[in-house]
């Protein structure tokens, strides 16, 4: 009886196969996948449907947006008072204490690039049995420690202890399949949160609860130089840099 020397490897009908199962041709197919999700929902998001669709998750981006200013704040030594989640999408993270005009730029920039920085690992996590699962678990953690401490408005004591629990229960009873779709799931939609309205990278300012504020690229524009138009091009170009690094790690795994 002959052996066979090319085993077929059939690609998972949902989510990325892990990495000790997969063959180059579907790590492809499931990376074309991956990007073409993440378009989708960005021009979902520029609709009112898709945005009403997907508020769930707009919620939960703005969680990732603001922790990321917040804990930046805490750790330039600024100290971390509360966060603030609207029902429409929009919050803020407050802070006390100065931070030099560098430190203002970080902060700003890290709502803009953390929620990306964390989805891009959340996709190179997603290649792992045991990575996927503890990912799922530090989330849970995450997000209901920090709504017990920092978390001041109600639509954000409803929703992200909900996410929490949700991401606890599919770490401890999902089956591997749902665990690796959460992750892919919530990595892309990190990564892809600051495109939720796209000319907001390349705005002065934005609305938050009704108000006019200034946007985080104009913050970083007035913290240091060259107009905000500039650090939404150079922002967006790490972004991008970002999630195709994530990727190409992704398929060496």
């Amino acid at each position: 009886m002959s052996e066979n020397r090319n085993p077929i490897v059939a690609p998972a009908r949902w989510g990325l196969p892990y990495s000790e199962d997969q063959s180059n041709a579907v790590i492809k197919r499931e990376q074309t996948y991956i990007l073409a999700f993440a378009v989708l929902t960005i021009l979902a998001w520029q609709t009112e449907f898709g945005t009403l669709a997907l508020m769930p998750f707009t919620l939960l981006s703005t969680w990732w947006h603001e922790m990321a200013h917040g804990l930046t704040a805490a750790a330039l030594g600024a100290d971390f008072e509360r966060l603030v989640i609207f029902a429409n999408g929009s919050g803020y993270a407050e802070s006390s204490g100065r931070l030099w005009a560098v430190g203002q730029a970080i902060v700003s920039a890290a709502g803009l690039l953390g929620p990306s920085l964390a989805g891009s690992l959340m996709i190179i996590a997603s290649r792992s049995r045991r990575a996927t699962r503890l990912v799922l678990l530090g989330l849970g953690a995450a997000l209901l420690i920090s709504t017990l401490i920092w978390v001041r408005s109600l639509t954000g004591w409803i929703v992200l202890p909900i996410f929490g629990l949700a991401a606890f229960a599919i770490a401890l009873r999902g089956t591997e399949k749902w665990q690796r779709i959460a992750v892919e799931f919530l990595g892309v939609q990190g990564a892809i949160s600051v495109y939720q309205h796209i000319g907001y990278l390349f705005s002065p300012g934005g609305v938050v609860d009704g108000q006019i504020v200034r946007s985080d690229t104009g913050q970083i524009a007035d913290a240091l130089f060259l107009p905000y138009w500039v650090w939404g091009g150079l922002i967006t170009a790490a972004i991008l840099a970002m999630v195709w690094k994530a990727l190409q790690i992704a398929a060496r795994i």
